[in-house]
């Protein structure tokens, strides 16, 4: 009798689910930043997949996969460049893919990752909870769990009513109600998460001067970008200036003052430059000002065409999109309260102040090393970039620079030059949004968690600076 023979079995289809998810729930409990950050890059290639599908587009054809992958990213991202018309080039569903990547990528980076956290292992842990007490602004490490409920639902809210004030005027507009629903509710996600990604063939433009379209689409960019820290303490302290914490405080002074000399800046810059505004009546350069100091730190939202802006438009647009919105916020950038921080650090050292100190507060020492880390990175990302696309293009350097800031900042204004770039180009492009978005902060996240205890002084010395 011939011996039976044993095929060696694989692991079970429940044993190898199981296997997944505690490899999974080690990544969290080890770093829930650094998952965070696998679930941009696997968003990332999950939608690119999609788009890249014939039926995304209006013509029946696969889209380039470079340009699937481009408008993939800069919807998970929330950033708001393209290298198509996103009117025109997707179907319908292409549309209801990037809205979804728009509403995946909203979400933020702190909530996909403690969400799945709160999944995997059915609770926070403490390293998943002061992760979210850096990134979200609670004080106590009960209260994340609950938080998270809040983000969420806030998030839903103020969609819900954005969309409800903006789809009454698109069917007012629209040849069809169902596309009026749709245009509202499409501009009422874009809009909150900071994505300007427009749905209507010629953005924006086409409502230039209607105000029932272009406020609630302000309001909704500026909420947005405060960051669910400070929105949740305003929810909380209902008014009263005495819970405010400090970051608070520092993201809507900063935010203020930001938004006033933007708007002061592009108005003075185009105010005669026929291209845009030149010959437009002063109420109407006042508006477009404001509504472009709103969307030059994030929004990505024009009424004009930004490429045919002055180089000083261009700069000081640069140095906004930089900066960018709050702290875990749809907003990219360093973020408000970096910028603070390193400005009160000079104000103090030219007082000769030992410590770091305002509104009755003193800042340690490691939110200053923490500021200034987060601000080289990103410098170092976008002089990168630049150094790269010069390489590959032959467009001026304040062009290529602009475009850069733009995607690294998530911001998502363009001179033009993204749909010019060679598919290298777009690649570096892709990685530049990815890393804007998940860099900056993944670092925050993973310097605020790890701290060494070292038992021993070396001696101080001074090195000359300046």
């Amino acid at each position: 009798m011939p011996r039976s023979i044993r095929v060696p079995r694989g692991p079970s289809p429940g044993k190898a689910g199981r296997l997944g998810s505690g490899l999974l729930k080690e990544l969290v409990k080890r770093s829930p930043a650094r998952a965070a950050a696998g679930i941009f890059i696997l968003a990332g290639l999950v939608f690119t997949s999609l788009l890249s599908l014939p039926i995304a587009s209006a013509s029946g054809r696969a889209t380039a996969l470079q340009d699937a992958m481009f408008t993939a990213v800069s919807a998970v991202t929330v950033t708001g460049l393209t290298t198509v018309d996103t009117a025109t080039h997707w179907s319908f569903f292409g549309q209801v893919v990037i809205l979804v990547a728009i509403q995946a990528g909203g979400l933020g980076i702190v909530t996909i990752a403690l969400l799945l956290a709160r999944a995997v292992s059915r609770h926070l842990g403490v390293r998943s909870k002061v992760f979210a007490q850096q990134n979200i602004g609670t004080s106590k490490l009960g209260e994340v769990g609950a938080l998270l409920r809040t983000v969420v639902l806030t998030t839903l809210s103020i969609e819900a009513i954005l969309a409800a004030i903006l789809i009454p005027r698109f069917i007012m507009l629209d040849e069809h109600w169902w596309e009026g629903v749709w245009h509202g509710l499409f501009y009422a996600i874009s809009a909150f998460n900071n994505a300007g990604f427009v749905s209507t063939v010629g953005g924006l433009e086409p409502y230039d001067g209607d105000m029932w379209i272009l406020i609630p689409i302000m309001v909704g960019v500026f909420i947005g970008s405060l960051g669910f820290p400070v929105f949740l303490i305003l929810l909380s302290a209902r008014g009263n200036t005495r819970r405010w914490t400090l970051h608070t405080k520092l993201t809507l002074a900063t935010t203020s003052i930001l938004l006033v000399a933007g708007a002061v800046a592009w108005g003075a810059f185009e105010w005669s430059n026929v291209e845009t505004v030149g010959n437009m009546s002063i109420p109407e350069k006042i508006f477009h000002a404001l509504f472009a100091s709103t969307m030059m730190r994030s929004g990505g939202f024009s009424l004009v065409d930004t490429a045919q802006s002055t180089s000083a438009t261009l700069v000081a647009s640069d140095a906004l999109m930089f900066v960018g919105g709050g702290s875990a916020s749809t907003a990219g950038g360093i973020k408000v309260a970096t910028l603070a921080v390193l400005f009160l650090a000079i104000i103090a050292e030219a007082r000769g102040d030992k410590r770091l100190m305002v509104a009755g507060r003193v800042i340690p020492d490691g939110t200053l090393r923490l500021a200034i880390s987060v601000t080289f990175l990103g410098a170092t990302l976008v002089l990168s970039t630049v150094l790269v696309l010069t390489l590959v293009t032959d467009a001026s350097l304040d062009r290529i620079l602009f475009e850069v800031i733009s995607a690294f900042a998530t911001c998502g204004l363009s001179v033009g030059l993204s749909a010019e770039l060679d598919p290298f180009g777009k690649i570096a492009l892709s990685v530049l949004m990815l890393a804007g978005r998940i860099g900056p902060a993944g670092l925050a996240a993973a310097l605020a968690v790890r701290q060494r205890n070292v038992l021993y002084n070396h001696p101080e010395e001074r090195p000359i600076i300046g």
